[in-house]
Formats: C-alpha cells, structure tokens, sequence
C-alpha cells in the first residue's frame, strides 16, 4: 500500500491536445471562427447588461433582434471570452474549443427548444434564439472541424498523416496515367 500511495502522489500534468498534429495554414481558420464569434457573443451580452434587464426577467427585452435577461447576458460575455482566449491562444486548443462548443451550442438549442413558453424558460428563449443558437453551433463546429476530418483531406495535411503514419509520401503519386 505504501508503494500505492507514493506512486499516486505524482501528478502528471494533462496537456491539452498535444498528440493533435499543428498546420499553421488551418490556425487561421480556427482563430477567424473563434474570434467572430466571441466577438458577437461579448457584444450581445454588453448590450444586454446595458439595457439593465432583470437577470431571470423573461420579458420581451431584445438586443439584436434576440431576446434576452441578464442570465443570458452574462453567459453571452461568458463564453464569448473564452472563445476569444481560443482565438489569442489558437493552434489545436482553438478547434477543439470550436467544436465542443459548437456542440453545447446545439444541444442548447434542442434544450430550450423543448423548453419555449414554459415556465423553465430562464433564458428567456424565444424560437429566434433556439434558430440563432442552431446556426451558432453549426458555424462552430465548421470552423473547428475545418481541414481535421473528411474522406477527402489532402495528403499534406497534418491531420491525415497523423492518422495514416505508414503511408509514404509517394503513394498519391503513384497512379499515373500511361499513354
């Protein structure tokens, strides 16, 4: 036991997405993606505690042809900001945070949109947010997943080779016409 207890004591630390391969070319993209979106998203929730809104009022209070309270406005500035630390940080980090919240995006969009003129509405949801949230998370996970999956990635790509290690960099090559 006191082998257990002494081989637990050492952390290792994780390293986030540090067996992903690194495509400076793709960075772009995922920074692009990131940071509009952050961007909009902290611009929504600034004006939203702008207009001093309650923070679980579910009135008719609009920013941006959206409606809003104050818990939606600070979730906004929320993940806004941490998709504006994606794009500052990029590389793998900023796809992957593309995608996972691309994905939370959609399945609050599904969530509120069972919860639509209940009483558990509590961000004040109305069908243009579920739409808006729907097109959000579609838009994430685009530019997260952008140059990292497909049947059709170029040989090049980092992604692919990580994914195909035996492969030669002549195999595409390869089929040549004759004649």
């Amino acid at each position: 036991m006191a082998t257990h207890a002494a081989h637990t004591s050492t952390r290792r630390r994780i390293e986030f997405d540090k067996h992903l391969p690194v495509d400076h070319r793709l960075n772009t993209v995922y920074r692009v993606g990131a940071g509009l979106i952050g961007a909009f998203l902290v611009a929504f929730g600034i004006l939203g505690l702008i207009n001093h809104i309650g923070f679980f009022s579910t009135g008719g209070a609009t920013v941006a042809a959206l409606n809003t309270n104050g818990a939606l406005s600070v979730l906004s500035i929320c993940i806004g900001a941490i998709l504006l630390v994606g794009m500052v940080i990029g590389g793998n980090v900023a796809s992957t945070l593309n995608m996972v919240l691309g994905v939370l995006f959609l399945l609050n969009g599904f969530l509120f949109l069972g919860l639509l003129d209940t009483a558990h509405n509590f961000l004040a949801f109305k069908i243009q947010n579920v739409l808006f949230s729907f097109v959000v998370g579609l838009l994430l996970m685009t530019f997260g997943m952008y140059g990292r999956v497909g049947s059709t990635l170029p040989h090049d790509n980092p992604y692919w080779r990580a994914r195909h290690p035996d492969a030669t960099e002549e195999q595409p090559h390869e089929q040549h016409g004759a004649g």
